[in-house]
Order: C-alpha cells, then sequence, then structure tokens
C-alpha cells in the first residue's frame, strides 16, 4: 500500500515539475520578444529550468525505478494540460498570413 501512495506522490511530483518547467519555458519565450538579450535569456532559462528538474528526477527516483517512471509520466501529463490550456489562447493570437500566389 505504501509502495502505491510513494507512486502516486511520484506522479504529483512529476506533474508540478512539468508546470515548473513548461511554465518556465512560456514565461521565457513571452519575455524574449522584448528582451534586450533574448539568446542569453532563452540559454540561461534552458540550464536553470533543465538542471532543476533533472535533480528532482533524481531526488525522486532515489533507489528505484518505478517512482522515476510515475515522475515522468506525470511531466507529460503537465505537458499535456498545459497545451490544452494554451491551446485557445494561441488560437486568439497567432495570426497566419493569407498565401497568395505568386505574380
Amino acid at each position: 500500500m505504501s509502495d502505491i501512495i510513494g507512486w502516486i506522490a511520484a506522479g504529483v511530483a512529476g506533474m508540478a515539475l512539468g508546470a515548473f518547467f513548461f511554465g518556465g519555458l512560456w514565461w521565457t519565450v513571452k519575455s524574449s520578444v522584448s528582451s534586450p538579450r533574448p539568446g542569453l535569456l532563452v540559454f540561461a532559462s534552458l540550464l536553470l529550468r533543465l538542471g532543476i528538474t533533472l535533480a528532482s528526477f533524481y531526488l525522486v527516483a532515489g533507489d528505484h525505478w518505478q517512482p522515476l517512471v510515475a515522475c515522468l509520466l506525470g511531466f507529460v501529463v503537465a505537458r499535456v494540460v498545459i497545451v490544452q490550456f494554451l491551446a485557445p489562447w494561441l488560437e486568439r493570437r497567432v495570426t497566419v498570413p493569407e498565401i497568395t500566389h505568386a505574380p
């Protein structure tokens, strides 16, 4: 029974990590548009998000692979939820130029 609770906790931790990672990515993309040094911002954000996420995966996994799988599953679920949440916003904001034929 305690194994199942541990796996659920690892899945919830994975969802929190996914929200952190992809939320940070969204913030980075939005902020890089107005940043004087967007390349540095994107690279620093990647290093920070990746470092925290990988270290957290290592801590959650401990000595077993099962919590790592649960954490990764939660991470992927968080990504799907965030994409579904942002899809209507993106559809309103993104404009696709009309394709015209060459003269």
